[in-house]
């Protein structure tokens, strides 16, 4: 079988497929170049992470394609639904990215609670003559133990902040519309240890929270986790943290909301005119900013490609015995 990984692939995940005897390529292929190219290497697979598109016209050019897999969580650059009403197997890797991505959290909540991400951006310019101005103005910091940190959307992701959030001593409540849980476990120095949990509604974790991190599913106009309506229960002052979907934030509202004092800062991950955020959001001061790289870790990537590898060698089997 063909394999075509459009994004990349690690090299651990690509070593594991050729042992299986996969034809494994991995050169980046444009997108308005791709349908000819899967249809003339008769490609059985294509792998992609967020950057490729897979949508309908792509799916109905290539008869061939038999898989598609993307390398991390989120699949809205893919017609999933309509790849498998075409009899398509459609996979991801919910689970490779989440310590990676939990651990960016963290780094912007680091930064937003001392004001590293201004001091970044003005040091370089500034740090020979408004030292001492600058030591003034970010000396007002505030540490992260003993704050509320509310989690939106209790999967696999945000139970995994919630465990750090927990180890910098934070207060962890969370809201969620399906998943529950009393307790999470944390690894401390090789012994495992429960910690109860608490999920609470929206409409408390939103007044309640000196900080707020997104991982949620859902998103877009009329469907959005965070619009006018939770902005403005939100406690004053507040943190936001967002690296699970642009389209999961209402981002005029946030822009408003960051202007106002509502939020004080934001660490931002995630936009929702990827590639081409709104230029008005990435210059505001009051923002922490980094370019999708939630996942973004050689440990993550090693992960996702070693567990795509391994979904496509079961499926490999499935189809062999007549049943993928």
């Amino acid at each position: 079988m063909r394999v075509h990984a459009n994004d990349g692939i690690s090299q651990e995940g690509k070593q594991l497929l050729e042992e299986q005897e996969f034809t494994v390529t991995t050169q980046t292929i444009p997108q308005e170049k791709l349908v000819d190219y899967l249809n003339k290497e008769k490609v059985d697979a294509l792998l992609v992470r967020s950057a490729t598109k897979v949508r309908k016209e792509l799916i109905n050019a290539c008869p061939g394609l038999k898989l598609i897999g993307r390398g991390g969580v989120g699949m809205d650059n893919i017609d999933v639904e309509y790849a498998r009403s075409k009899g398509l197997k459609v996979v991801n890797t919910p689970t490779s990215s989440c310590i990676s991505v939990a651990e960016l959290v963290m780094a912007h909540l680091y930064g937003l609670m001392r004001d590293l991400y201004k001091a970044n951006r003005r040091m370089p310019a500034e740090g020979h003559t408004a030292f001492k101005e600058m030591k003034k103005e970010y000396g007002k910091g505030t540490e992260l133990r003993g704050k509320t940190l509310g989690i939106l959307g209790f999967g696999r992701i945000g139970r995994w902040v919630a465990r750090y959030a927990v180890g910098a001593g934070m207060k962890v409540i969370y809201t969620d519309r399906s998943a529950t849980a009393d307790y999470i476990e944390l690894d401390l120095n090789g012994e495992v240890h429960r910690v109860g949990i608490k999920m609470v509604p929206l409409d408390e974790l939103l007044a309640k929270s000196d900080a707020i991190t997104v991982h949620v599913s859902h998103g877009g106009e009329g469907n959005f986790a965070l619009g006018k309506a939770e902005f403005e229960q939100m406690k004053p002052g507040m943190l936001l943290v967002n690296t699970s979907r642009g389209s999961s934030i209402d981002e005029k509202e946030l822009i408003a909301a960051l202007k106002g004092g509502r939020v004080r800062a934001a660490g931002l991950d995630v936009f929702m005119n990827e590639p081409a955020p709104d230029p008005e959001l990435l210059k505001l001061p009051n923002v922490s900013l980094s370019p999708h790289i939630g996942a973004a870790t050689v440990e993550a990537q090693d992960r996702i490609g070693q567990e795509l590898a391994d979904q496509l060698i079961a499926w490999r089997e499935e189809v062999a015995v007549g049943r993928g």
